[in-house]
């Protein structure tokens, strides 16, 4: 094309698009047509007379045009979008679905284009493909309320039809795989067969998955337990019997008003949202016998018969940071919001003292609630939470424990592992680092 005749084009274009700008259609189209007579493959005028030509009604010749347009570029999600949109109109589903998937195939995660495919997938009742259309608009999809008002009722559908699409999936396996419970049942204990319906919910979106999320220190290989099954602990039986005592002498300690201490305390400046409610609040607070690996002394000598038992316990050896043994103190009406500990090397055990009516603890997709007198042993780096919904205290002993998975030397090289970091720390610090 020669230079004079690019220039000429580029003059009707400024034309055209002015005359587009105040109303003038039929001017508008006169000159993009002009265009395409000299350049037949231009994208602009291509667009702009289909979309002129869809406005009139003459849906197959914006059609055309828009065959013209994909085959000459292509390259925009757009242009696939509207010869989809005008196909769709004209009733012609095999020609709109090879639209949807041009324009996927410019972008695999555009969401007009998969709330599309979804749609014609649903009415032509291909269930299967159907059920992958939405699921993809599920994962790509963001808050509603974020969309283009247009576009909400078409995302809302898909969304709505996927969640039936599940609810109808899952009733069916679940009538299913009954007979398969009810023989296996017997003969495998109801930990594979949890562990079984867990994975299975998931799966479905029943549940969420939940991945340990620790703050500092991840140890691979360790399975992810919400709840560690009761008879893995047998030690646990002694502070069972001794609830009664030990409630004693929290109860001595509480008549003395001594020794509480926030159990959230973080400075100011710390990035920690999540505990603005409880931050340097009595609200959750902690009686600590053990703190970051040390004995608080004064508070250990008022608690002989506690002390003993958690010197009975497999605890951790991790100077500075564990093991911590405390009785935790949740004041009526107060929530501890979802959060993660720090290593899955070593576990969290609760012995229920004193429990009201109304207090839960969950972690990951597992809500339980306390019994006094009956312990349980959680992975905190799993994410957890904690509420008082009652009118009184609740009490609960809590202690760390080593992870019984690991074998005595990797509890050796964890301890040693903590000493190098505090004399990196300690050197540091000496240098002024």
């Amino acid at each position: 094309m020669q230079q004079a005749d690019i220039e000429q084009i580029a003059a009707l274009e400024r034309e055209a698009l002015q005359a587009g700008s105040r109303g003038d259609e039929r001017r508008a189209g006169q000159l993009w047509s002009s265009i395409l007579a000299r350049a037949p493959g231009h994208p602009r005028a291509l667009r702009s007379l289909s979309h002129l030509a869809f406005q009139a009604g003459d849906l197959p010749y914006a059609r055309s045009l828009l065959e013209r347009l994909v085959a000459a570029d292509g390259r925009e999600v757009q242009q696939w979008l509207n010869l989809a949109v005008v196909c769709l109109a004209l009733q012609d589903e095999s020609a709109e679905e090879a639209a949807i998937r041009g324009a996927l195939t410019v972008d695999p995660y555009d969401l007009v284009a998969l709330v599309l495919r979804s749609r014609l997938c649903i009415r032509q009742g291909r269930r299967q493909e159907a059920a992958r259309a939405c699921a993809a608009v599920a994962a790509v999809a963001p808050p509603l309320e974020s969309l283009a008002p247009d576009l909400q009722p078409a995302v809302r559908e898909a969304l709505a039809w996927h969640e039936n699409h599940t609810r109808e999936f899952g009733g069916f396996l679940d009538d299913y795989l009954a007979p398969f419970y009810r023989e296996l049942g017997g003969e495998h204990g109801s930990r594979e067969l949890r562990r079984f319906r867990d994975s299975l919910d998931v799966m479905l979106g029943r549940k969420r998955r939940y991945d340990p999320q620790p703050q500092m220190f991840h140890y691979q290989g360790l399975a992810p337990v919400s709840f560690f099954e009761r008879a893995d602990f047998p030690w646990l039986d002694d502070f069972e019997a001794a609830t009664g005592a030990i409630r004693d002498e929290f109860l001595a300690v509480q008549a003395a008003r001594e020794g509480f201490t926030p159990y959230i305390n973080y400075a100011d400046d710390q990035p920690v949202a999540q505990w603005a409610q409880l931050n340097r609040n009595l609200d959750w607070s902690a009686f600590r016998l053990i703190d970051n690996g040390e004995r608080v002394e004064e508070n250990a000598l008022r608690c002989p018969r506690t002390m003993a038992l958690l010197g009975s316990a497999p605890q951790p050896e991790q100077p500075g940071r564990t093991p911590s043994a405390m009785f935790s103190v949740l004041k009526p009406r107060t929530r501890i919001p979802p959060h993660t500990g720090v290593s899955n090397v070593r576990l969290v055990t609760h012995l229920p003292l004193i429990v009201p009516s109304g207090c839960g603890f969950r972690v990951g997709n597992d809500s339980r609630a306390w019994e006094e007198g009956k312990a349980w042993v959680f992975d905190d780096t799993i994410e957890h939470e904690a509420w008082n919904d009652s009118d009184a205290l609740r009490v609960v002993l809590i202690f760390d424990v080593w992870h019984p998975h690991l074998s005595a030397a990797e509890r050796a090289l964890i301890t040693a592992m903590s000493a190098g970091i505090n004399a990196f720390t300690n050197t540091a610090e000496g240098f002024g680092l």
